[in-house]
């Protein structure tokens, strides 16, 4: 009908028409030719047309013959009133669900606590002392801090899909149950306040295995009189300040008596010579003179340019290896502890990151994330042989591919190297770059004592 009406038109219209659009024949006259444009309306009116024919054929549900259980939820996909009701009705299910499962589990904890009580009083009734293992025996302490630390605290929204619960549960230390003394004793303060004077006490629960510790609502003691840090790269090889320590949990009271330390002979310190960075400190790492060790250059000229950037030194005393390694422009975390000396003040006023951390806790960091591990003389033969494989594995976790560890000055008795330490390191499946082993005959040849440095790559995929 469309056409008909198109034909009928005026000779003046078929005229226009044919001079924008008509081509002449063989006998000088130009037939009439339908648009580009309406042409192409009528192909999407068809297509349209089409659609709906297919879209009412399948919708009407009279080729669909799927055999869906009766236990299934009905899904209308031609009438969105009843898809949303079904969406709805299976969200509900599924948030009712998640409510049981949270009264089941505080019902199960519920009935912990209750056996545990019972059990406690006939122990009592029977004359037996409680484990000091058993949570249920952890000691009262008149604020509630212990209690905050080491119960779970529900969410105030419910169930949390990330998280898999309805509660937080606070990161305490596995071996904290072994030390509920201590720990009750450091959990005990003045809510708001000034935090006692306990740091001594905090490192022996960390080093006791009592890490992560609980954290506290009181505010840290800080020295008077506090200086400013000096700016980079100054910072790097200046001592700070008395003023920015504060000195009480340590046997020195000042920075001159830790530098001195290193100038007499006698006395057993941790990391004697760290303080005196116009000392053996600041010779370390310069040069690779055919020693034990090896020299940051050498290290990182093994290496492609630019690809060593961010790192871990473990066990890294006052941070000297992190400076050495600033200003090649490579950024590395130092974990130290303050055993006797404020260690991780000393790192950062230096203008570098000190990390808190002992040998037992896991590496915080994802997996794959470091260019370069370094630890000297932590990683040694008095770490038990379970607990070292294990620090090896952790160290080859964050390292991503082409990743190195430095292991320097690992310390093992000359029976030692091949029949137990070898055998570890080939089983965390590092490769071979640098490996260096040399005597140690400060205290005599027949003591066989051996230092080995090793350069390992984790292989790339």
């Amino acid at each position: 009908m469309y056409a008909a009406k198109h034909r009928g038109h005026s000779s003046h219209q078929h005229s226009s028409d044919e001079g924008m659009g008509g081509t002449a024949n063989g006998h000088g006259h130009r037939p009439a030719a339908r648009p580009a444009p309406r042409r192409a309306k009528l192909k999407i009116l068809l297509v349209v047309i089409a659609t709906n024919l297919v879209s009412v054929y399948l919708f009407s549900g009279a080729s669909l013959s799927v055999h869906i259980p009766a236990s299934a939820p009905r899904i209308h996909l031609w009438d969105s009133a009843a898809l949303l009701r079904d969406l709805n009705a299976t969200r509900a299910a599924l948030a009712g669900a998640r409510a049981e499962l949270a009264a089941l589990r505080a019902q199960c904890n519920a009935s912990s606590y209750l056996l545990e009580s019972v059990l406690a009083g006939l122990g009592a009734v029977h004359g037996d002392t409680p484990e000091a293992r058993d949570f249920g025996g952890w000691p009262e302490e008149p604020q509630g801090e212990l209690k905050l630390a080491i119960e779970p605290h529900r969410l105030p929204l419910g169930f949390h899909a990330n998280f898999g619960t309805d509660e937080l549960f606070p990161g305490l230390g596995f071996a904290c149950r072994n030390f509920q003394e201590e720990l009750a004793q450091y959990m005990t303060y003045n809510v708001s306040g000034e935090c006692p004077d306990d740091d001594a006490l905090a490192l022996q629960l960390a080093l006791k295995g009592c890490e992560p510790l609980p954290r506290r609502r009181c505010r840290p003691r800080e020295p008077a009189r506090y200086v400013e840090p000096a700016p980079l790269p100054r910072s790097l090889w200046s001592v700070p300040p008395d003023t920015t320590v504060r000195w009480a949990p340590y046997t020195c009271k000042n920075y001159t008596c830790l530098v001195q330390r290193a100038r007499t002979r006698g006395g057993s310190y941790f990391c004697k010579d760290c303080f005196d960075l116009e000392g053996k400190e600041r010779r370390r790492w310069q040069t690779d003179n055919g020693g034990p060790g090896f020299s940051v250059d050498s290290v990182l000229r093994s290496r492609p340019p630019g690809t060593v950037r961010i790192g871990l030194d473990i066990g890294g005393g006052t941070g000297t290896f992190a400076a050495r390694m600033r200003e090649r422009n490579v950024t590395v975390v130092t974990t130290t502890l303050d055993l006797d000396a404020p260690f991780n003040r000393f790192v950062a006023s230096r203008g570098l990151v000190p990390l808190q951390l002992t040998l037992m806790q896991r590496l915080p960091f994802a997996d794959g994330v470091l260019d370069i591990v370094h630890s000297m003389n932590v990683l040694s033969n008095w770490v038990p042989d379970a607990v070292l494989e294990s620090t090896l594995f952790d160290i080859y976790r964050v390292l991503r591919p082409g990743g190195v560890f430095w292991l320097d000055h690992f310390f093992c008795l000359g029976p030692q190297l091949n029949a137990t330490y070898v055998p570890i390191f080939d089983r965390v499946s590092f490769r071979r770059i640098r490996w260096k082993a040399g005597r140690k005959l400060d205290l005599g040849a027949e003591r066989n004592e051996w230092y080995v440095s090793a350069l390992l790559e984790k292989p790339m995929t």
